[in-house]
C-alpha cells in the first residue's frame, strides 16, 4: 500500500452489489475527501463551494474544451445521436424523404454514418476508463503505462463501458447489414435483428451499470446532480433502444400492427435520450475540471 493510503483513513466506502463506487477518506490533517468512481475514471474533480461556476459560465466554458477528453466524448455521442434522429425522423416522414430524394437504402446509410461517432465515443470511454490509474487520497497521481482496453471486471465504470463498446460495434454490423438489398425476412433476422438485438442488451446492461454508479446504490433519486441526470437520461435512452429491437423482429407474415413504425419510433427516443445526455456531458466536464478535492 502506497504512503498516501498510509496517510488518510478510510471511513466510509459504499456502493451497489459487489461494486464501490464512494469511498470518504479523512487525512492526517483531519479534512477529509470523498472518491467518486464516476469522478475518477472521467477525471472529474469536484468544485469547492466557494469555487463553484455560475450556470453561465459553465455554459461558456463548456462551447470549446478541445483538451478535455471527457468532452470530445459528449461531442462525439451527440453526433451520433443527431444522426440517428435524423435517420429515424426521415422513416417515420416519408414524404419528408421523397422531398429530400432519398430511398430506404439511403437512409440506412445515415443510420449507419450514425454508428460511427457511437463506437468512436465508446471506445474513447473504454480507454479513459482504463487509464484512470489509481486514486490518491492526497490528490498526486503517479503516470502510468497507457492501457489500449485493459481488464478490469470489478470497477463498475470500466464493466459498463466495457459492455458499451462491443454493443456500438454490433450497431455497425446490423445498420451496415440494413443497407443490403434483396435480403428473405431470416435473413434479415439473421444479419440485421440478431445484432441489434444483442447490441441493445449490452446498452441496457451497460447503461443500467453507469446509472447505479452515480447512484451509489441500485436506485437513486439525485436531481442536484448533473452526472446523475447524464446516466439517467442515457439509460432511458438504452431502454428505447431495446424496445426498438424488439419490435424489429421480421416475421414471415406482416403482424396486425405497424412494428415497423413503432421500432423506429422508439428508436428516435433512444436517440434523443443519447443526444441529452452527450450534451450535458459537456456542462459536466466545464464545471468539474477545478483542481482541488472537496
Amino acid at each position: 500500500m502506497s504512503q498516501d493510503f498510509h496517510q488518510s483513513e478510510l471511513i466510509k466506502s459504499r456502493g451497489p452489489g459487489p461494486f464501490t463506487t464512494q469511498r470518504i477518506y479523512r487525512r492526517r490533517d483531519h479534512s477529509h475527501v470523498v472518491w467518486r468512481s464516476r469522478d475518477h475514471r472521467k477525471g472529474l474533480r469536484r468544485a469547492k463551494s466557494d469555487k463553484l461556476l455560475t450556470f453561465s459560465a459553465v455554459l461558456l466554458r463548456c462551447i470549446w474544451m478541445p483538451r478535455q477528453l471527457n468532452w470530445w466524448i459528449g461531442v462525439i455521442f451527440a453526433a451520433g445521436s443527431l444522426l440517428f434522429m435524423l435517420g429515424s425522423i426521415l422513416s417515420l416522414a416519408p414524404g419528408l424523404a421523397t422531398n429530400w430524394s432519398l430511398e430506404a437504402t439511403q437512409i440506412n446509410g445515415i443510420f449507419f454514418l450514425g454508428s460511427i461517432p457511437f463506437t468512436t465515443a465508446a471506445y474513447l470511454q473504454l480507454f479513459q476508463a482504463a487509464n484512470a490509474g489509481e486514486f490518491s487520497p492526497q490528490g498526486n497521481r503517479a503516470p502510468r503505462r497507457i492501457v489500449w482496453f485493459g481488464w478490469f471486471p470489478r470497477n463498475i465504470g470500466w464493466l459498463s463501458c466495457a459492455l458499451q463498446f462491443p454493443g456500438t460495434v454490433l450497431f455497425n454490423v446490423n445498420t451496415f447489414d440494413a443497407m443490403l438489398p434483396g435480403l428473405t425476412w431470416l435473413q434479415q433476422d439473421l444479419v440485421i435483428w440478431a445484432p441489434n438485438f444483442v447490441g441493445s442488451v449490452l446498452f441496457l446492461a451497460s447503461g443500467y451499470l453507469a446509472f447505479i454508479e452515480t447512484c451509489h446504490a441500485y436506485w437513486a433519486w439525485k436531481p442536484a446532480s448533473i452526472s446523475w441526470w447524464i446516466t439517467f437520461v442515457n439509460f432511458l435512452g438504452c431502454v428505447g433502444f431495446m424496445i426498438s429491437a424488439l419490435f424489429a423482429f421480421v416475421l414471415p407474415r406482416l403482424p396486425s400492427f405497424d412494428a415497423v413504425t413503432i421500432s423506429v419510433a422508439f428508436t428516435l427516443i433512444g436517440a434523443i435520450g443519447f443526444l441529452i445526455g452527450s450534451l450535458l456531458m459537456l456542462p459536466e466536464t466545464a464545471q468539474e475540471i477545478r483542481l482541488g478535492i472537496s
